[in-house]
């Protein structure tokens, strides 16, 4: 299994890639950054094409799921996107936060960060940015945002414990995250969970469901609930190009999963991000 760090520059040298070209070039290639050697990224999204605020040049099929259709996002609201890509959710965000709403991208990819700046600066939008930095380490301060979105990205991070408890810190007491992200149910074979493509694509780096529901919970957040759940089907072609034949009847026999969920919870109105430091 690679390290941290070596996830973090595959993951990053295959999203440059893909934010280089259009999502109709995502899509009619069989892989999603035109060659048939990885995963196709595009196999988990859902459709944004109704909803206010949507930009299609800010729209590369990357998610997993709608995380602002259940965000509880209000007038506003200042709202953080994890992974934010070309902008797409951002962009979602800031129809429903409106003008006097504020919102924030981060993205770990200058690719994606370019792209986007792009895209907010042909909207002409002034209360919409995108800062490059690691959600790992948010280039943000503590207590700054109402709402956090993230659409099928957490599962790319290699230490979520430390992801979550960065969402904590800059949460508003109060406020909360809606996030959209695959989980698996089982055990994920050896094979597939070690693969760096497939880790890149959101599989091999989706952990147990029941783990991610622990995470969530053991960093201090409440009223946590699973929004949306759906099975993600992927094609046999792709895991082919990871495991055998033989591997695949088995891993399709277990019962093991790969499952995209919405999931929602509080930061408590009286919690601070660090009491020894007092920071909030």
């Amino acid at each position: 299994m690679k390290n941290s760090n070596e996830i973090k520059e595959i993951v990053r040298e295959k999203y440059a890639d893909i934010a280089n070209q259009s999502k109709t070039v995502n899509e009619a290639s069989c892989c999603g950054v035109g060659s048939c050697t990885g995963v196709d990224y595009t196999v988990f999204s859902e459709d944004y094409s109704k909803l206010k605020g949507y930009n299609p040049d800010a729209d590369l099929g990357l998610g997993c799921g709608l995380p602002t259709e259940f965000a509880l996002i209000k007038e506003g609201d200042t709202v953080i996107d994890l992974g934010s890509g070309a902008g797409n959710d951002a962009f979602v965000a800031r129809a429903i936060a409106g003008d006097n709403g504020k919102v924030i991208g981060i993205d770990f990819t200058d690719e994606m960060i370019d792209k986007a700046r792009a895209n907010a600066d042909k909207l002409g939008f002034n209360n919409v940015e995108f800062r490059f930095g690691d959600i790992e380490k948010m280039p943000v301060t503590a207590n700054k945002a109402d709402v956090i979105i993230s659409n099928c990205v957490l599962n790319l991070v290699p230490d979520k414990v430390k992801a979550f408890k960065e969402i904590f810190r800059v949460l508003k007491p109060g406020g909360h995250f809606s996030v959209s992200d695959i989980v698996v149910t089982g055990e994920l074979p050896p094979s597939i969970k070690s693969g760096a493509e497939l880790y890149a694509g959101c599989v091999s780096g989706a952990i147990k469901k029941e783990e991610y529901l622990k995470i969530i919970t053991d960093t201090g957040f409440v009223n946590m609930k699973i929004q949306k759940e759906r099975i993600i089907n992927i094609p046999d072609e792709i895991y082919l190009k990871f495991i055998s034949e033989e591997e695949l009847k088995k891993f399709k026999e277990s019962g093991v999963s790969l499952v995209s969920i919405n999931v929602y919870a509080d930061k408590p109105e009286d919690s601070c991000c660090d009491k020894k430091t007092g920071c909030c």
